[in-house]
């Protein structure tokens, strides 16, 4: 099933991050795809704050994985912008963090990795319309 969201302002993705942050379960794995600067990171930062996490989110992207485990569940927050091959992602320790089913994964530029992203994972991609206006978000859940 898919599900489009609208937002028209960085508190509005945020607020939709943060309540799918609550409902999230252990072993989940979310998508994070569109352009830089769509929101990806503060789509982020709200569902880190769902899960009961306080610790300030920012985007990992010259570390790959930032790991939060003061929440609910574990989160674990990896940015592929710069790994150079899906074997990296080995390296780094995705399969383990994916594997072991105790904490949610999300992935900022997922589409990078399309190979080993596992079955059932929920894409959630956010893009910009200009034209709709400077803030407009159109945030789709599948």
């Amino acid at each position: 099933m898919t599900e489009i969201h609208v937002s028209n302002s960085e508190k509005e993705t945020y607020e939709l991050g943060k309540k799918l942050g609550e409902a999230a379960k252990p072993g989940e794995v979310y998508l994070l795809d569109g352009d830089l600067g769509v929101g990806k990171t503060v789509f982020t930062k709200g569902f880190g704050k769902g899960l009961g996490i306080d610790t300030p989110i920012s985007s990992p992207t010259f570390t790959i994985l930032k790991e939060y485990d003061e929440g609910r569940i574990p989160m674990y927050h990896f940015d592929v912008y710069r790994v150079g091959s899906e074997d990296e992602m080995e390296e780094i320790g995705f399969f383990d963090k994916i594997d072991s089913g105790d904490g949610v994964t999300l992935i900022e530029w997922a589409c990078l990795i399309p190979g080993i992203i596992p079955d059932g994972a929920i894409r959630i991609t956010i893009e910009k319309k200009p034209e709709e206006g400077f803030d407009y978000r159109e945030i789709t859940i599948q």
